[in-house]
């Protein structure tokens, strides 16, 4: 899909064949760093989570985002460009790292565009989202809380860490929360199965 400027997405991708994405703590903080590399510059970052075998971002393009760059007989967005550089550098490191070949990610990366969509519950689809996305580690089992996990944004909106990468003052705008403090912010707040299907698109 196309990205529209002042548009929130949530962008999602896995695993290829839902194999393991990073072996270790250094592998983790070398997607982050690619991230900032090729992504960061072309959207608002609100919130992410990387776990094992997926990646998790909540971003709100901005007018660089749909910007568009010539790729050969293509056109692509600046911000999806961004995305397949990424996700090709991280695979190319892994692949060297771990003497193999073949696609590391699935070869659509997924977006879904959730400030559009009512949830008729006085609570927007990007906050639930943003919920959604720090419970991913908790659901998976391998935490018991969202702030156990060093790979999201959780800790960082908890005050636990003063991270650089996620733009909160625009996420507190996005959700209308009141305050930023960490102690308002609800991260075991329920995100019912139904409301899920419409935080990214399922699989052909």
């Amino acid at each position: 899909m196309k990205e529209e400027a002042g548009g929130i997405y949530h962008i999602y991708n896995e695993g290829n064949n839902l194999q393991l994405l990073y072996a270790d703590r250094e592998e983790y903080l070398l997607f982050l760093k690619e991230y900032r590399r090729y992504v960061h510059s072309f959207a608002d970052t609100l919130c992410y989570c990387l776990i094992p075998n997926h990646i998790h971002f909540l971003i709100h393009a901005i007018q660089r985002s749909v910007e568009e760059i010539k790729l050969g007989s293509i056109y692509l967005q600046c911000v999806s460009n961004g995305f397949r550089r990424l996700l090709s550098a991280f695979a190319h490191h892994i692949n060297k790292k771990r003497n193999t070949k073949g696609s590391l990610f699935r070869q659509k990366t997924m977006a879904k565009r959730i400030d559009e969509i009512d949830t008729g519950k006085g609570l927007s689809y990007a906050e639930l989202c943003f919920y959604y996305i720090h419970q991913n580690p908790v659901k998976a089992m391998l935490v018991e809380r969202v702030n156990d996990w060093e790979f999201s944004s959780a800790r960082d909106y908890l005050g636990e860490r003063s991270g650089t990468l996620c733009n909160k003052k625009l996420m507190q705008k996005v959700a209308g929360w009141q305050t930023e403090e960490p102690a308002l912010i609800q991260f075991d707040r329920f995100v019912p199965h139904e409301t899920t299907k419409h935080f990214y698109l399922l699989r052909n």
